[in-house]
């Protein structure tokens, strides 16, 4: 399980990377669909920056910490780490529908990469089994 996630986070990362040369890119983007699916007009709204940083790049920092811990058998900081992703790509994915009413597609892959990560964590926390101590 713990290579499962830890791989879901190196696509997590990779998506946020993609995310984060769209903040300060002017170009025109691959996922400039259309009026509802823009991810340059998500990641230059004033919702994309956390103080002077980056959304993506918190996003580039959470994966790698969840895949560390992952990698580590960390269960539950992975729970943990992965809950507390999880609930802030929710926050993020209401303001994209509710306040930007637009999409940004490395966005939605990435709620649904946290989101498989944090059903992974939840079953392995859980229902995975439990590591045998050497006697």
């Amino acid at each position: 399980m713990r290579y499962l996630i830890a791989a879901l986070a190196v696509l997590g990362i990779v998506v946020s990377v993609l995310a984060f040369q769209i903040h300060y890119s002017n170009a025109v983007q691959p996922c400039d669909i259309n009026s509802r699916w823009d991810c340059g007009i998500v990641n230059h709204s004033r919702y994309a920056m956390i103080g002077k940083v980056p959304v993506a790049a918190v996003g580039i920092v959470g994966y790698f910490i969840l895949g560390v811990l992952a990698f580590m058998r960390r269960r539950s900081l992975t729970l943990i780490a992965s809950l507390l992703g999880l609930g802030y790509a929710l926050y993020l994915t209401n303001i994209e529908a509710h306040k930007l009413e637009v999409w940004c597609l490395y966005c939605v892959s990435s709620q649904i990469i946290i989101a498989v990560i944090t059903l992974l964590a939840i079953f392995w926390a859980f229902f995975g089994r439990p590591r045998r101590q050497p006697a």
